[in-house]
């Protein structure tokens, strides 16, 4: 399944124009912001409401570098996304330090009330951040080749994705992620067994903040803009809703729920003004009738089909009876 999803989106450019290649991008982009969410709440079981804030700080970093001070317009650019993934990451080492003191709905309102606190500096900080107007970046770097060619461009980002869900799938299939599991299905066990559980989730809060990070340098990219809009919680709500969508502990559902939901957004609105109505359906649908998301509801209907027979049988045909009489 995830190769061949990622084949189509690499065999995809030759075939679609450049409003839908940037809709790909930006689907790119904010799936490995997905992703990092789906590493919280689909292995390890906390909601978060601030992936937004590592989005905002990575898109912050990469636009003050390239404008103000001219890096990131090269093969620099490369440095800038590590910087962007450092900044992420010492974002949330703090945010962890305050949020796992607490478990549940308080764990989510905090990391909330988090989020809103970077929105806030990126709002009133006008000196540095530009405050409601943003900063508008000089256009994608060039190394070697010219990024500022769609094609290119996206290409870039499909390369950094593709290695982004590399690594988040070796974690989730570690000894570390099985571990992340056991926290999901029951801490006190995990506690009692002899785990670390809070320094589990702190270290995969801390990743995902890395990913946000990450995220948000080519956010940024992508836009051409920064602005608090970025900071704001409707992207957190945004990453965390396609999450469920596409499926969580699924790392690829998350891809697949956001390019639904951006393409319902983006595209679908420039021909219906109702499209909001369509996304809310889609959601309720989803939950209703697939609560597992719609790559889960795929993978366990694989999984029906390979356990109905044995041998090209049907399972109630090659089933030993229970009453040989």
């Amino acid at each position: 399944m995830t190769a061949a999803l990622l084949g189509a989106l690499a065999a995809a450019v030759p075939f679609v124009n450049g409003f839908v290649l940037l809709l790909l991008t930006k689907t790119l982009v904010f799936g490995i912001l997905a992703m990092s969410v789906d590493l919280l709440i689909g292995y390890t079981g906390l909601a978060s409401m601030g992936q937004a804030a590592y989005l905002a700080v990575g898109a912050y970093l990469a636009a003050i570098l390239s404008v103000r001070y001219g890096i990131g317009l090269g093969c620099d650019f490369f440095w800038v996304l590590a910087g962007g993934l450092v900044l992420g990451a010492a974002l949330a080492m703090g945010f962890g330090l305050l949020a796992l003191r607490a478990a549940g709905v308080y764990f989510l309102m905090i990391t909330l009330a988090l989020g809103m606190v970077v929105w806030g500096l990126a709002y009133r900080w006008n000196s540095l951040t530009g405050g409601d107007n943003g900063i508008n970046l000089p256009g994608w770097p060039v190394c070697g080749v010219a990024f500022r060619d769609p094609v290119a461009d996206y290409y870039l980002v499909f390369a950094l994705f593709v290695a982004v869900l590399a690594g988040l799938f070796i974690l989730v299939r570690s000894p570390f992620g099985l571990t992340l599991l056991g926290i999901r299905e029951s801490e006190t066990r995990m506690r009692i067994l002899g785990y670390n559980t809070w320094l589990h989730k702190y270290l995969v809060f801390v990743i995902a903040g890395a990913c946000g990070g990450m995220a948000g340098v080519l956010w940024a990219q992508v836009n051409q803009i920064v602005s608090p809009q970025d900071a704001l919680l409707t992207n957190s709500v945004d990453a965390l809703l396609m999450v469920i969508l596409g499926g969580s502990r699924t790392l690829v559902g998350a891809v697949i729920g956001a390019a639904i939901v951006l393409f319902v957004r983006e595209y679908f609105s420039t021909f219906v003004t109702w499209w909001l109505y369509v996304l809310g359906a889609v959601y309720i649908l989803t939950i209703y009738y697939m609560p597992e998301g719609i790559l889960g509801a795929v993978l366990r209907l694989g999984r029906r089909r390979r356990a109905g027979g044995v041998g090209g049988l049907p399972a109630a045909a090659s089933a030993s009876p229970r009453n040989p009489e």
